[in-house]
């Protein structure tokens, strides 16, 4: 019976509550600007990450590599696109 249980996937959404009352204490603790972007960006990547591997079952396949690596392009780009825009808009360069 306890091959049936599915344990990774109840403890990744035990892990994704946690983060997510992490978040909430951002807003009901009234932390600082810095303080609370640094710990809602931290929380959001690592639950985003949580999210891939647990429920969408990403490193589960033989393609795996062929995955991760689509993923990380995914990431660069996404961040060039930021930081790109922030570059432009925000810093005048």
């Amino acid at each position: 019976m306890r091959e049936l249980f599915p344990a990774k996937q109840v403890m990744g959404f035990v892990f994704s509550l946690v983060l997510t009352a992490v978040a909430l204490l951002v807003y009901f603790l009234d932390m600082s600007f810095t303080t609370g972007m640094t710990i809602l960006l931290i929380t959001a990547f690592v639950q985003a990450g949580l999210q891939l591997v647990v429920f969408m079952h990403a490193g589960e396949t033989k393609d795996k590599g062929a995955i991760y690596t689509n993923i990380y392009y995914g990431l660069i780009i996404a961040l060039v696109t930021i930081f790109g825009t922030l570059l432009t808009m925000v810093w005048d360069m």
